[in-house]
């Protein structure tokens, strides 16, 4: 669907240039202004609902003003993206199919047995410092006040991201879709010649059991190495002991697609607390990725590469049919003398949420089981 048709001026041309986003943010529409790209795709719609107007008081309808000012269009394809045979489906189903080299790492939890010396409490460490001193103290003398203790200090990592590098067959120790196994279309378009195979979600059926900490290893190598990811499995079970036959797969917000699905894993970029609680309460276990995590790798995996092909001739064709007219101004002339289709990545477009990792202290809660 297009967002923003911004009108072409020869006189300022822009470059023959797409940039692929997520979510069109100010800090991506800054990029997009600044490399003097012709068209932002931006998988999810800014515009949701009917506009009264279009201010620069609402940070989203200003970054669509500034776009236009600077002539670039907005297009977001979404559900369309979703839904495609080869589609955003298919590559998170790719993912969960695929085979890292043999033997496949085995993904360990942490040990629940192993104990760690116990870091004493602040106020428990004091009370032991000022007994010991009284202790040590000559009769008579009054107790001399103690320096502060300094609590231990606890450093955070900076919040981290999927990585944006093209996550393929060349790139990758992960060798998409080679695990055999059928793959069917949960909610399947009907009625549309020429696109049988299209439709929201997809459900995943393998013909041997596969362990679910290989499915954990593939998805982390498939969406760019995050550095975590919620997992959610039923109580009482561990995750070394979990077999699983069958997975459900849609990206963003998987509920409406996944809801009744029965399979042995859900995997979705998010669930809801009560969604996911549901899902475990009947023996279900449920990866999700945060949002947009479960979107962006397709953007430099798949669609970029697509899509260059299909500009490059279409501009080829552009460029015959234009040169063919009888005038063409100095400014036409030159825009179509350019031969370059450039196709790439928004090095600015993240998730919201980045994974913040204790570092420099002992391990405290208990792991899953």
């Amino acid at each position: 669907m297009m967002l923003l048709e911004a009108p072409f001026d020869p006189i300022r041309r822009q470059m023959n240039s797409v940039l692929l986003t997520i979510d069109l943010t100010k800090r991506v529409a800054d990029e997009a202004i600044e490399r003097k790209d012709c068209v932002v795709v931006a998988y999810h719609p800014i515009i949701f609902k009917g506009l009264k107007s279009l201010t620069l008081a609402d940070s989203q309808q200003q970054s669509l003003l500034r776009l236009a000012l600077e002539g670039i269009s907005v297009y977001s394809p979404h559900t369309a993206v979703d839904a495609a045979s080869g589609g955003l489906a298919d590559w998170l189903a790719d993912i969960v199919t695929g085979h890292l080299p043999s033997p496949e790492p085995a993904t360990h939890t942490a040990n629940q047995e192993k104990t760690e010396e116990p870091i004493p409490e602040e106020n428990e460490a004091s009370a032991n410092s000022e007994g010991k001193a009284h202790l040590d103290q000559p009769a008579g003398e009054k107790k001399r006040p103690q320096r502060p203790r300094m609590s231990m200090q606890r450093t955070y990592s900076k919040p981290t991201y999927p990585s944006h590098k093209p996550v393929d067959a060349s790139k990758t120790d992960l060798e998409p879709s080679c695990v055999d196994h059928t793959r069917s279309v949960i909610s399947p378009v009907e009625g549309v010649e020429g696109f049988e195979g299209a439709g929201m979600g997809r459900l995943i059926t393998f013909s041997e059991p596969q362990p679910l900490t290989h499915l954990v290893e593939r998805i982390a190598h498939g969406v760019g190495s995050p550095k975590g990811f919620p997992l959610a499995i039923p109580q009482g079970k561990q995750v070394e002991d979990i077999q699983i036959r069958t997975v459900g797969v849609s990206a963003g917000s998987g509920h409406s697609i996944l809801k009744g699905v029965e399979a042995d894993l859900l995997f979705t970029g998010e669930l809801s607390h009560h969604e996911a609680l549901a899902a475990t309460e009947k023996g279900q276990c449920v990866i999700t990725l945060f949002h947009s995590n479960s979107e962006r790798g397709y953007l430099s995996s798949v669609l970029r590469e697509k899509l260059t092909n299909v500009l490059k001739e279409e501009w080829e064709r552009l460029r015959k049919e234009v040169a063919d007219a009888e005038e063409l101004t100095p400014e036409w002339e030159d825009a179509v003398k350019d031969e370059d289709v450039l196709v790439e990545c928004s090095q600015q477009d993240r998730d919201p949420f980045g994974v913040v990792i204790l570092q420099s202290s002992k391990q405290e809660g208990k792991p899953l089981s």
